[in-house]
C-alpha cells in the first residue's frame, strides 16, 4: 500500500509497522537519559560525600578543624555541616532544602569574620581580596596581616 508522505512522494509501509525510527528514538533517548544521570551523579558525588557522615548518623560533620598556635598567636578553626536525622527534613535559608556549613574561625579567642566564596575557598575581612582554599590558610593569612593589632570585638 503506497500513503503519500509530506513531500508528497510515496513511501511503502508494512502492515502492523507503525514508524521505523521508533526504536532508534527510544534507544537514544535511553542512552541520553543514562548519560544525564551518569553525569549529573558523577558531578554530586564529591559534594555529598562531604556532607553526609555515615548512614544512620545524625549532628555535626566535621569538615576541617584545627587549633594550633602561628607566629605566637593562636589560631581555631571549624567548619561543620549539621546533617538531620533519618527521616527529617533539611532546611537551608528561606526554606530551600540543603544544610550548609557553618564556619568558625578565632584569633587568640576573638572571632574572625569568614565568608565562602561560590568556588569553595574562604576570604576574610582582614583579606578581603584574597581567596584561601583551607580555613587555615585564611586565619594565618589575617594573622600575618593583622601583625601585633588585635581584632576588634564585635558589639552588637
Amino acid at each position: 500500500m503506497r500513503i503519500p508522505d509530506r513531500l508528497g512522494t510515496n513511501a511503502t509501509t508494512s502492515p502492523g509497522r507503525s514508524g521505523a525510527g521508533l526504536p532508534r528514538r527510544l534507544a537514544l533517548r535511553a542512552l541520553f537519559t543514562a548519560a544525564v544521570v551518569g553525569g549529573t551523579a558523577g558531578a554530586l558525588a564529591p559534594l555529598l560525600g562531604t556532607l553526609r557522615p555515615g548512614p544512620g548518623a545524625a549532628g555535626p560533620a566535621a569538615l576541617e578543624r584545627f587549633s594550633e598556635t602561628y607566629r605566637g598567636r593562636r589560631i581555631e578553626g571549624t567548619a561543620t555541616v549539621l546533617v538531620p536525622a533519618r527521616g527529617a527534613p533539611a532546611h537551608g535559608p528561606a526554606g530551600h532544602a540543603g544544610a550548609l556549613p557553618t564556619v568558625e574561625v578565632r584569633i587568640d579567642g576573638r572571632p574572625l569574620h569568614i565568608m565562602r566564596r561560590a568556588d569553595g575557598s574562604f576570604m576574610s575581612l582582614v583579606n578581603h581580596y584574597e581567596s584561601f582554599p583551607t580555613l587555615r590558610e585564611v586565619a594565618r593569612a589575617a594573622v600575618d596581616e593583622l601583625g601585633a593589632a588585635q581584632l576588634a570585638v564585635h558589639r552588637g
